[in-house]
């Protein structure tokens, strides 16, 4: 189960949210978006499966839900897929037990990218490219190391960390298959116009 070939938007929820504001943003933004990750680390495997069933109440689709590191919460809920870091169970694993999930990896250099390819994993999300304050003290990989990772590994790369919307172009420009956002658009003062300013530039032409 391949990701699409189009330009893809990612949204990472931002872990400084209660499920009411995600729910609430995610219903008005969803139309934009090609994958919603559920990263909420301190959330207990119930919190996690109420906040599945009320963003589908809301009327997200499951094909645009991914959830973080819990593979056996995304294959119970039946939402897409499932995103893979360091600290998650091995993903030839993860892909061998629950084959319909579409498995994303976590990876931030050239070696862990050929490690997820070589484990099967269906795409990438790789950074942070762009300092961010997210990621408080680290440098951003920059654009060339990008680049190196796209051309070295041929399955789908998302790049995440600082991207506004005005660096969409130079980003999609080294050959990466989307954007991955979390505060751009969440914590956004108008989520649903950041999200349409990062739909618009990632399909500009």
């Amino acid at each position: 189960m391949g990701i699409e070939t189009r330009k893809q938007l990612h949204v990472i929820s931002t872990g400084k949210q209660s499920v009411e504001e995600l729910v609430k943003i995610s219903k008005s933004v969803y139309p934009y978006l090609d994958m919603l990750h559920l990263r909420e680390k301190q959330w207990t495997g119930k919190e996690m499966t109420v906040a599945i069933d009320r963003l589908v109440a809301a009327g997200v689709p499951l094909t645009k839900l991914c959830v973080n590191d819990r593979a056996d919460i995304a294959f119970m809920k039946h939402v897409r897929g499932v995103q893979l870091g360091h600290q998650s169970a091995d993903i030839s694993l993860v892909k061998s037990t629950f084959p319909s999930l579409q498995i994303g990896a976590s990876v931030h250099s050239v070696e862990e990218a050929q490690q997820a390819m070589v484990s099967r994993a269906d795409y990438l999300l790789y950074g942070n490219i762009y300092s961010t304050s997210s990621k408080r003290g680290m440098p951003g990989r920059g654009l060339a190391s990008l680049e190196k990772v796209v051309q070295t590994v041929p399955i789908p790369t998302i790049a995440i960390g600082g991207i506004t919307p005005e660096r969409v172009c130079e980003v999609m420009g080294t050959g990466a298959k989307g954007v991955a956002v979390l505060s751009g658009i969440l914590l956004s003062k108008d989520p649903l116009d950041a999200a349409r300013s990062y739909y618009k530039q990632l399909h500009r032409g």
